[in-house]
This record gives C-alpha cells, sequence and structure tokens, in this order.
C-alpha cells in the first residue's frame, strides 16, 4: 500500500550531489548506445510516463535524464487540458496515436492518469465512472505487455514546501517566467486534494508498479530516473540484427 505522506521526498544519504552528477554523465552515454541498439532490435516499445504534482520536474527529466538519446529513436508528448475536440471522444482517443511502434521510446509527460486525477479533483464525474477508467487503463497496460510494449511509470515526488519555492521561481528567473501561471497558485491550494487523488491512482493502477521518485533535488531526481531506464534497457539483452 503506497502512501506518499511515508515516502521521503529527499535522496538518501547514501548518495552525494557531487556522486549522481558524475554517475549521470555515464549514465546519459550508456542511454544513448542502448537507445540506438534499441531501436536497431526492434523487438520493443517502450512508454515512460513521468506524473507528479506542478513543478514536480517533468520537463526538467526529460532535459536532463533523456535528452542524451537519439531524437530520431524517442518522441515526447505532453497531454495537457484536453481540447473541446479530445472531450468529444473517448478519454484514451488521444492517447492511441502516441503509442509508441516497435523500437521506438515514447515519453508522456502526463498521461491518461491526469483524467483520472482531475475530476475527481473537480468532482466533475461519479466514482463509478472513475473506477471504469482505471480498469480500462489497467487492461491498457496490460495489453501493452502482451504487446511487448514497455511502461516504466514515474511518479516525481516532492514536498509542499519544495513546490512553494519552485512557483517563487518561476516569478523571479526569466527562464522560468513564462512557465507561470495562475493555475501554479490554485494547485498549491489544492495540494490536499491532489496528494489523495494520486495516492488512489498510485494504489489502484499498480501493474506494472510505479517508481516512486524522491524529488525535491533536482540532481537526484535525474540521475534516478535515468538509472532505472538504463537498467531496464540493459535487462532486455537487447542486440543489433545479423547482416
Amino acid at each position: 500500500m503506497i502512501d506518499l505522506d511515508k515516502i521521503s521526498t529527499k535522496p538518501p544519504q547514501t548518495i552525494s550531489k557531487g556522486g549522481a552528477k558524475k554517475n549521470l554523465v555515464q549514465l546519459r552515454k550508456e542511454l544513448f548506445e542502448l537507445q540506438n541498439m534499441f531501436y536497431a532490435d526492434g523487438r520493443f516499445g517502450l512508454l515512460i510516463i513521468l506524473q507528479g504534482m506542478d513543478t514536480s520536474g517533468k520537463d526538467g527529466t526529460i532535459r536532463h535524464a533523456l535528452s542524451s538519446m537519439n531524437p530520431q529513436g524517442v518522441q515526447v508528448k505532453s497531454f495537457k487540458k484536453p481540447t473541446q475536440e479530445e472531450l468529444e471522444h473517448d478519454f484514451l482517443w488521444r492517447v492511441y496515436p502516441h503509442i509508441p511502434a516497435k523500437g521506438m521510446i515514447q515519453v508522456f509527460n502526463r498521461s491518461y492518469y491526469e483524467d483520472t486525477i482531475m475530476p475527481r479533483l473537480n468532482n466533475s464525474l461519479p466514482e463509478e465512472i472513475l473506477a471504469h477508467r482505471c480498469k480500462l487503463i489497467k487492461h491498457l497496460e496490460q495489453h501493452f505487455k502482451l504487446s511487448n510494449i514497455h511502461v516504466l511509470k514515474f511518479f516525481l515526488h516532492i514536498s509542499k514546501e519544495e513546490q512553494k519555492e519552485r512557483i517563487k521561481e518561476r516569478l523571479i528567473k526569466p527562464h522560468k517566467r513564462w512557465k507561470y501561471s495562475a493555475n501554479d497558485k490554485k494547485a498549491a491550494k489544492k495540494w490536499d486534494a491532489y496528494r489523495t487523488g494520486y495516492n488512489m491512482v498510485l494504489n489502484d493502477c499498480d501493474e506494472p508498479s510505479w517508481h516512486i521518485i524522491p524529488a525535491d533535488k533536482r540532481w537526484y531526481r535525474n540521475y534516478s530516473v535515468a538509472n532505472i531506464i538504463t537498467e531496464h534497457l540493459k535487462k532486455l539483452n537487447l542486440k543489433y540484427p545479423n547482416t
């Protein structure tokens, strides 16, 4: 049973900032080679899902942990508030075109999980429908597994205090100012509701399991995500095709 209130948002004391940054440099080199082999091998697809509270660092994780890979084999899709056209379809409709092909790595910055969290937060759908959506997601991810599409799910876990500091950064630092919106403060005020929603999602849709990433320190978040992806790719026994 996952309880985010009982999971630290801080890095373990056994890992230093300097050591993590040094290891990340090596991991990025490995990821470049592994992703190239993953593409050439062509037996698997990989879907990487990044979820987290506002300011938890989804963009930063993509930039620092994943940018070493060849962009020809990696695609990123951000799921924002549904458009009117998307609302006129099944909630999974907007996801289907972005399911990774064999040999491709697809990163979801937010995902179909938003369609269970936000309606619960806004009380816009009854629990019966939300439970149905979660069931559909579980079936979808099982379908991925049977189709040789691997799924790695990351929840970037930050504290309430760290979120406040990052919202301040968006107001102060010019290169982050564009990210700020009035919704940032609204989200901060609904911290407890968001936390409850995520606790439910992390427990109800737990196959494949979530990786809960302590994300108060960006350097540890980046290292941890890169390390998990690297180790997963290594386990696939990737190989180049015979010529």
